[in-house]
């Protein structure tokens, strides 16, 4: 409580330094500041220079006549000079009223201390904002994790390594857009509120829609939107944006997240393995790394990477075909049950059969994903919106991208065929009934009429960009790459 309360002083004092600025006619909060130089600029300009800068004071040494403190923008940080003899009453002042955490405006010519520090000599200085709260690295620094994600603002003033990772964020995107651009896509905007929410197995979140009295969904994945567009002619389109799934919080998991969704007419999902391999060598070329320590593991991202195929791979941690386990267009529910025993994964038989496979398929894996890596060629029974592979009506052309242990991308040759469509979404419903599962794919009627008009081959791929900025700034924690994860409302004190 003795901390509360002073702050809660401090608080006090500086509300009250505030009323004493406006009694002398100046303004606490000015509406503007012409900035003529960024700190970074002023750093490359010659010594003896006249700048005019702006910044927030994080660090003051107020002595007698003369005083240094540090002011930082989005750019950098630089020192600046305040002498009695140059700014008059106006250094009175600044000793009185100004404190770390103000936004101040400064003109001056820079020098060189005896120490070699580039600094500005202060001529002028003009109170842009009046910081009422106390900067956090005054009161023990900020780490605490819940504190970082629920007061960000404070995170990115305390800790100057979290506004790197958002930076990264920024330019990983931007290298994303440029590759595709070149490459002929468009980027386009699809409905966040949708009829129906389709595209992914995934849990939706529900909301109320006041004029056309209906029920919406916010939507799981782009993919349907973006096909049609594809339908319509577009040799290639994609978008970068938030879906939301109303599902559990984890380290790799928040309930609104951002994807990459791009499809190219005449593709497959080799071509857009080739994508993500192009991407990764612009990613270690731009961040000058080939190799990063993500927890705990030294990754190599230098493309090429892997490309295994799982009923492959399946035979050889099993011993059994794939197939055991693979009913067609469904799954062997008999199979799964026998395999997870002979494997030692403990199961309830009640778990539906697309869980049981992915629990066996998370243990077939697991030796195989730390390093970037391709797994080829799932089942369709899962995989509803994928082409068949060779005619195998079991197998689909699909990969899964894994780094680091985590998926950061989905990829399929997409199916084209409504009729095939139809029935394989059909089958989805079924199992769904049946096995009371949450997550599968709806029928879209609308869709499968789409598609009947016509789809050229094509290759789709989903990347997550959370997932992805985590690996490229080895933070294994997906709140760390969010600028506002969601949180549990905070508890008020009664």
């Amino acid at each position: 409580m003795e901390e509360k309360t002073t702050i809660d002083e401090i608080v006090k004092s500086n509300y009250a330094k505030i009323d004493e600025l406006k009694k002398l006619n100046i303004d606490p909060f000015p509406p503007r500041f012409e900035v003529k130089n960024k700190i970074s600029e002023i750093k490359e300009l010659p010594i003896d220079s006249s700048v005019k800068t702006a910044g927030r004071i994080v660090l003051l040494r107020v002595m007698g006549k003369a005083s240094f403190a540090h002011i930082k923008d989005g750019t950098g940080k630089i020192q600046i000079y305040l002498k009695k003899d140059n700014l008059g009453d106006d250094y009175d002042r600044f000793k009185k009223y100004f404190n770390v955490g103000d936004f101040v405006g400064v003109e001056g010519k820079t020098f060189k201390t005896h120490t070699g520090e580039l600094t500005i000599n202060v001529e002028k200085i003009t109170i842009l904002s009046k910081s009422v709260r106390p900067m956090p690295e005054k009161w023990h620094g900020l780490s605490d994790p819940e504190t970082r994600y629920r007061e960000r603002y404070l995170d990115l003033i305390s800790n100057e390594w979290v506004k790197e990772i958002f930076v990264r964020r920024s330019k990983i995107i931007s290298i994303i857009r440029e590759i595709l651009n070149s490459d002929g896509y468009l980027e386009v905007e699809t409905p966040i509120l949708c009829s129906q929410a389709g595209g992914a197995s995934a849990r939706p979140f529900i909301t109320f829609h006041n004029a056309f009295k209906i029920e919406l969904y916010m939507r799981i994945a782009t993919e349907l939107s973006l096909k049609k567009l594809i339908i319509g002619g577009f040799d290639g389109a994609y978008e970068i944006g938030r879906v939301f799934r109303n599902e559990g919080v984890d380290t790799t998991h928040n309930p609104e997240f951002t994807t990459l969704e791009a499809y190219k007419a005449y593709s497959d999902y080799n071509g857009m393995a080739d994508l993500v391999e192009r991407l990764f060598e612009r990613f270690s070329s731009e961040f000058n790394m080939s190799e990063i320590d993500y927890d705990g593991s030294k990754i190599n991202i230098k493309p090429p990477f892997k490309r295994v195929s799982l009923p492959e791979l399946w035979k050889e941690r099993t011993s059994e075909d794939i197939h055991s386990v693979l009913n067609g267009k469904a799954f062997n529910k008999n199979g799964l049950i026998n395999l997870s025993k002979k494997l030692k994964i403990d199961m309830s038989e009640d778990v539906p059969s697309a869980k049981m496979f992915e629990n066996i398929m998370d243990w077939v894996i697991s030796e195989e994903i730390k390093q970037p890596c391709f797994i080829m060629d799932y089942p369709t029974a899962i995989t509803p919106l994928a082409k068949l592979k060779n005619g195998d009506e079991s197998i689909v052309e699909r990969f899964e991208f894994y780094a680091g242990g985590h998926e950061i991308a989905n990829a399929y040759s997409e199916l084209n065929d409504p009729a095939d469509q139809k029935s394989r979404l059909l089958e989805q419903l079924k199992q769904k009934f049946e096995e009371n599962l949450g997550e599968a794919d709806i029928l879209d009627k609308d869709f499968i009429e789409a598609m009947e008009y016509g789809m050229p081959p094509t290759g789709g791929i989903g990347i997550g960009i959370d997932r992805l900025t985590m690996l490229l700034c080895e933070k294994p924690s997906i709140r760390e790459v969010i600028l506002f994860p969601l949180l549990k409302p905070k508890e008020e004190t009664k």
